[in-house]
């Protein structure tokens, strides 16, 4: 069971690889790289959250998983700075860069769309293998 959720969450990127391909392909027909490149920036915003978002849910399961005698590290304060200052960042390039906000917020999108995708795959293959 473990295993198999630990292929589902390495497929993930793959699916986020395949559907930001698409989704620029799209955004570029649509409106060349005003909104390609916009929505390039939100796939790589919305790839580089999934990680932190996975990194932090790993040591979260690390932590419960230690010793209670142990004392606490501070991983969990250095992940919300990261956050922080990506949400920060994110912000500033949004507001003052002229950027199409609904292609970068439908290249944010990305991640939740492939999750989907492997939700759809799994229960497509469930039993199969």
């Amino acid at each position: 069971m473990l295993a198999d959720f630990d292929r589902a969450i390495a497929r993930v990127p793959k699916w986020m690889l395949a559907v930001s391909a698409l989704g620029m392909g799209l955004a570029g027909r649509l409106g060349g790289f005003v909104y390609a490149g916009p929505f390039l920036v939100g796939a790589a915003a919305s790839w580089f959250n999934f990680r932190v978002i996975e990194r932090t849910v790993n040591k979260l399961g690390e932590a419960a998983k230690a010793d209670p005698a142990s004392p606490p590290r501070r991983a969990g304060l250095w992940m919300f700075i990261q956050f922080c200052l990506f949400a920060l960042g994110a912000f500033v390039i949004l507001r003052y860069s002229g950027f199409s906000l609904p292609a970068a917020f439908c290249g944010f999108l990305v991640c939740p769309a492939a999750a989907i995708l492997e939700l759809l795959y799994e229960l497509l293959t469930y039993g199969h293998s």
